[in-house]
């Protein structure tokens, strides 16, 4: 399946810091593990990505989860129009970022494990609790083998010192707090789909180890709540560096989670 989109970078989506199980398996090629289903990907060039799925299913899942009807381009062309030099230099470096529509458990569990951890730390904790926990799988299209992310329930049932054993920490109780909150039904994914923002990161952070910045990255990234802001260390570093703590969020409402990844993927990149 060819998409054609000249906001759709593979490298940048990869490395962007949402998502921990899309990975590199080739020059311009990636896998990615989601909905219990593994796709490979290929940047054919700057406006072409081909899929290795079906058409239907491009429809049924892909599309909505690369986010491919938003017009990221009319984002980037309010930030490069703008006076504001460090947002048109991240807009123009990370042009083909999209904000994935992701599983929402797995992003609950992934950014709980991303508390003072770096990304590859974060992508071997995932892939070790799915292979305990989740459920073997084989490609019917490229015959690759796989563990799906696992479900509320299976994880809810995980002993600590399991867990503990594939390096997770701390984080331990809280995972389980978590999966223990979705499987009993304390958090509703019917329901807080339909819940504003606020309402939303009000439930989350009622769950023990959930705070502020884990609680909006969830509703980033596992709700779509595109306007919200979340502060971890490389923003913090920016708002300092370059805004000297003055920058004003509300200037790009209703989509900052956009501009946020712009700001974040240049930073990185920028100083590594």
């Amino acid at each position: 399946m060819l998409v054609k989109n000249k906001n759709f970078n593979l490298q940048q989506i990869a490395e962007s810091g949402q998502c921990f199980r899309m990975n590199q398996i080739a020059e311009n090629k990636y896998s990615l593990i989601a909905y219990d289903r593994y796709l490979e990907l290929e940047q054919i060039d700057e406006e072409e990505v081909e899929l290795s799925c079906s058409e239907e299913e491009y429809e049924l899942i892909w599309r909505d989860y690369f986010d491919l009807d938003y017009d990221y381009q009319r984002i980037i062309d309010t930030l490069l129009q703008g006076k504001d030099g460090f947002l048109k230099e991240a807009a123009e470096f990370g042009y083909g970022i999209r904000i994935l529509k992701q599983d929402f458990f797995e992003m609950m569990i992934s950014f709980i494990i991303s508390q003072n951890k770096n990304i590859p730390g974060i992508k071997s904790c995932i892939e070790a609790i799915c292979k305990k926990y989740g459920n073997y799988m084989v490609c019917e299209t490229t015959g690759v083998s796989y563990y799906s992310f696992p479900a509320p329930e299976a994880l809810a049932q995980a002993d600590l010192k399991d867990l503990r054993e594939l390096k997770v920490g701390y984080r331990d109780a809280y995972i389980l707090s978590a999966a223990k909150a979705v499987a009993e039904g304390q958090i509703n994914l019917s329901v807080i789909k339909n819940c504003s923002y606020e309402e939303a990161k009000a439930k989350l952070m009622a769950i023990h180890g959930i705070g502020e910045k884990v609680a909006n990255c969830i509703c980033l990234y596992g709700l779509h709540h595109i306007g919200v802001f979340p502060v971890d260390v490389w923003i913090k570093r920016i708002l300092k560096e370059i805004y000297q703590d003055e920058f004003n969020i509300r200037q790009f409402d209703g989509y900052m989670g956009i501009v946020q990844q712009y700001m974040f993927y240049y930073m990185r990149n920028k100083t590594a």
